[in-house]
């Protein structure tokens, strides 16, 4: 349809007859062939409001309107950018004929349209809603005789018409070709106006997509496959420490250790998702959870997309779902005897102390019962609540599973690592009940996680820090087991920091 419309300009004919219907108009409109100013002017704070409406189209014709001003410069023309009534927005060209123009008060603010005006170029482009020449005695109005104007509309990107173009000079100056030049540039004006309206789009999209991107608790990393990165949220960036100018410099080799073997799994569609690999933030090296995805195109892969999570977030969500809580609460735990209450009232009072607690006393008094009620009356009721029983562990696999271990630590270990029970339990409790069985050599090794509140895994090298509140349970006499050398002296006062010492069944 508009190509059609921008064709028929150059129909002779069609021209004809919109001149012959414009003057019908403006019979109908009682326009006075002597009339020399439009009917309708507007300024002041009414032409302010109505160039502000404007101000997309008068700012992206501009440079179209100075490029068509200097194919004419000193031929005596002037060009008019109007809105879609036909109100002057803007006036161009080259003084002498300006300032006639201005005598006739076309000025911003005068409505060129056929109402106020009669037959003209930009009035009656609007009218037919196609470009038109209007020449000499073509003008209803005689002042305009001696002129000759070349106007087209001007259409947004949904083909509204917004306004009008002109170019107009002395009748004996004008070519034939010189409508072809004022549409030319009002094509170019729609062009950049659609590129405008798809960039809007584009930057809407982005936004929106930049929004929900960053929204996403998990950290996200889209990178090439020579490791570079292109893309990164602020979650992972804030995840290593990094801010995202920072993030976005690395390369993933940068950040990933093992970064090619992760790629190698991943481009052969192997199964990589929720393994925990060593980053090295900003401020130490830490385990993070992540799954990799190749971004394959038109059967291409061009790039791996990386999740991250943190562990700690992983394993309480871990947690919540295998039921690694505490039960069990004080008001729970049946004894009326007095010294049995004011063991509770003082089991309460420590609850929220990180010092280790030693419960002792035999077999079936509650050690557990009374571990899981200390946890339950803490600041750390909602977190985990991990227990092992140090006897029923094999030596062999004890220090595996208090302290997990890397890929690759011994034949068997499953592929990625595996965390042991002491990350899990991070920011949260962990039981070990029957302590006093607890290996020699493991021993030493609890030690050390009790002094510096980090573990390093099975076949590692790297210290992770954990934040793990120590409750030991034993109906051993763990006094005595150190005279025999079976338990370690300095761990027994590590552990004996809060010592509570349950009454057998019988005594309550």
């Amino acid at each position: 349809m508009l190509n059609k419309i921008f064709l028929d300009y150059k129909n002779e004919e069609i021209q004809k007859s919109h001149i012959e219907a414009s003057f019908l108009r403006c019979q109908k409109y009682d326009i006075d062939e002597n009339m020399i100013f439009s009917k309708k002017i507007i300024e002041g704070e009414e032409l302010s409001n109505r160039l502000k409406v404007n101000e997309e189209l008068i700012v992206t014709a501009e440079p179209f309107i100075n490029q068509l001003y200097n194919f004419v410069k000193g031929s005596n023309f002037f060009i008019i950018l109007t809105d879609e009534e036909g109100c002057i927005l803007s006036l161009t060209g080259d003084n002498e004929i300006v300032a006639k123009a201005k005598s006739f008060k076309m000025i911003p603010g005068a409505f060129m349209n056929e109402e106020n005006i009669g037959t003209n170029a930009m009035g009656t482009a609007l009218a037919e809603e196609m470009p038109v020449q209007i020449s000499g005695k073509e003008h209803f109005i005689k002042a305009y005789h001696t002129w000759t104007c070349s106007g087209a509309p001007i259409r947004n990107p949904e083909g509204r018409i917004i306004g009008s173009l002109d170019l107009t000079g002395e009748s004996g100056n004008v070519h034939s070709h010189t409508l072809g030049m004022v549409v030319a540039a009002v094509r170019a004006i729609e062009m950049i106006l659609s590129l405008k309206k798809n960039n809007e789009v584009l930057r809407a999209n982005n936004l929106f997509i930049q929004s929900l991107f960053n929204s996403i608790q998990e950290g996200i990393i889209l990178c090439g496959l020579d490791g570079e990165i292109l893309s990164s949220n602020n979650q992972a960036c804030k995840m290593f420490g990094y801010n995202k100018e920072e993030c976005d410099t690395f390369n993933i080799n940068d950040l990933i250790t093992g970064w090619d073997k992760l790629k190698e799994d991943a481009l052969k569609a192997k199964d990589f998702h929720n393994e925990d690999i060593m980053i090295n933030a900003r401020t130490n090296k830490l385990y993070f959870n992540v799954s990799a995805y190749p971004v394959v195109e038109n059967n291409v892969t061009f790039g791996i997309l990386l999740m991250f999570e943190d562990i700690k977030r992983v394993r309480k969500m871990a947690n919540n779902i295998f039921g690694q809580k505490a039960i069990y609460t004080f008001d729970k735990i049946v004894g009326a005897s007095p010294k049995f209450i004011e063991l509770i009232e003082f089991s309460k009072k420590i609850a929220d102390s990180k010092s280790t607690v030693l419960i002792t006393g035999e077999s079936g008094c509650g050690k557990e019962l009374f571990a899981q009620a200390i946890q339950n009356h803490s600041s750390r009721k909602n977190e985990a609540f991990v227990v092992i029983n140090c006897g029923a562990i094999p030596r062999n696999l004890i220090e595996a599973e208090l302290f997990g271990y890397v890929e690759g630590a011994f034949t068997g270990a499953r592929r990625g690592g595996q965390i042991g029970k002491f990350e899990v339990a991070d920011g949260g409790t962990i039981f070990l009940d029957e302590i006093g069985e607890m290996p020699l050599e493991m021993q030493t090794k609890l030690l050390r996680v009790i002094e510096e509140g980090t573990v390093i895994r099975v076949g590692g090298l790297n210290e992770i820090s954990v934040n793990v509140r120590i409750i030991a349970a034993t109906n051993k006499d763990l006094r005595e087991e150190v005279k025999k050398g079976n338990f370690r002296q300095d761990l027994f006062y590590r552990l004996n920091v809060i010592p509570i010492k349950l009454p057998p069944l019988r005594e309550r």
